[in-house]
């Protein structure tokens, strides 16, 4: 499924340091709209059923020296073939030079020519994560994002519950701010969530009775991190005194974001609870658990009970609605 996304290739050349080498507008009119990259040895050779016009096109070593392989007229026209399909983007690798003619072709068909210093396998390696991460499906969520021992922390709850609050204990002792109040996240694998801050309120957070504040001016750079893996989540509620909380740890909570399973552990507040250090536990816990590590297991174990006698159980949590 092509992405509704799409980034400008001004943002990619200056993120990915390419050169221009023939640009038909200005690169911040120029939008890359698919995750994914393609080399035309086939179009060359005049096999083009399952050619993607959108996909960026690498022109190698290879490419170019089968190109020159050719005499000048079949040379012509196996990069007409090419041209003439509008591919969204050409990138030239190892500073190679353009062909006699590649650069005519690029102005009549209006097509976009940048280059790179690096190989075609090392620029591939480079360009294909990044376009998954720009082009990544996404959704904003209300919460606070924490990186807290390695593991990135979803916090969620009621607005006024104190999540910047305890985001601020937890800075404070360390851990690293990702996103306050609104935390964007993108899929950028079947596995794996990305969670960051919108550009117009990175670093900034909102604290009641305080107003906002700049994490990063006030606490440093190594405060504030652009990105993180979600690797879990936190939800604080109020404390239900008529509500059965967890006490083992056994049953595995989850919540579905974007179709990927992420694990919850659910927090009550109440006076005189330090959430940033439940939470440091939690963070700690989750990660022994995801090595294979069971602390509610290990100890049932100890009172002489076997796996078959405690089958976990897993629920999925609605954390939000749509």
């Amino acid at each position: 499924m092509q992405s509704e996304y799409s980034v400008s290739l001004k943002k990619m050349m200056n993120d990915l340091r390419f050169e221009m080498v023939y640009l038909p507008q200005e690169a911040g009119k120029i939008y890359i709209s698919s995750k994914e990259v393609n080399r035309p040895g086939l179009v060359f050779v005049g096999y083009d059923a399952y050619f993607d016009s959108k996909r960026a096109q690498f022109m190698g070593l290879n490419e170019m020296e089968y190109l020159k392989s050719l005499t000048p007229e079949k040379r012509y026209k196996a990069m007409e073939r090419l041209f003439e399909k509008h591919p969204s983007l050409i990138i030239v690798t190892r500073s190679l030079p353009c062909l006699e003619g590649m650069l005519t072709l690029a102005d009549q068909y209006s097509v976009p020519v940048i280059r790179t210093a690096n190989s075609t396998s090392g620029c591939m390696s480079e360009i294909i994560p990044y376009l998954s991460r720009e082009l990544a499906e996404r959704i904003v969520r209300h919460g606070v994002m924490i990186e807290v021992y390695g593991e990135g922390v979803l916090i969620l709850g009621d607005s006024g519950i104190g999540k910047s609050e305890t985001a601020m204990e937890l800075i404070k002792r360390g851990h690293r701010l990702i996103a306050d109040d609104a935390v964007e996240i993108r899929k950028v694998s079947p596995t794996t969530l990305l969670g960051s801050a919108p550009n117009n309120i990175r670093h900034f957070m909102e604290l009641r009775g305080v107003g906002i504040i700049n994490a990063r001016r006030i606490f440093g750079m190594g405060a504030v991190k652009m990105t993180e893996k979600i690797d879990m989540i936190v939800q604080l509620e109020p404390w239900d005194k008529d509500k059965v909380y967890e006490r083992l740890g056994m049953d595995e909570d989850y919540a579905e974001i974007l179709g990927n399973k992420v694990p919850v552990t659910v927090v009550p507040v109440c006076p005189g609870r330090n959430l940033s250090i439940i939470i440091e536990a939690a963070a700690m816990n989750n990660r022994q658990r995801k090595m294979g590590y069971n602390a509610a297991r290990e100890l049932l174990h100890k009172l002489g009970m076997t796996d078959e006698e405690f089958a976990p159980q897993e629920r999925e949590l609605e954390l939000w609605g749509d």
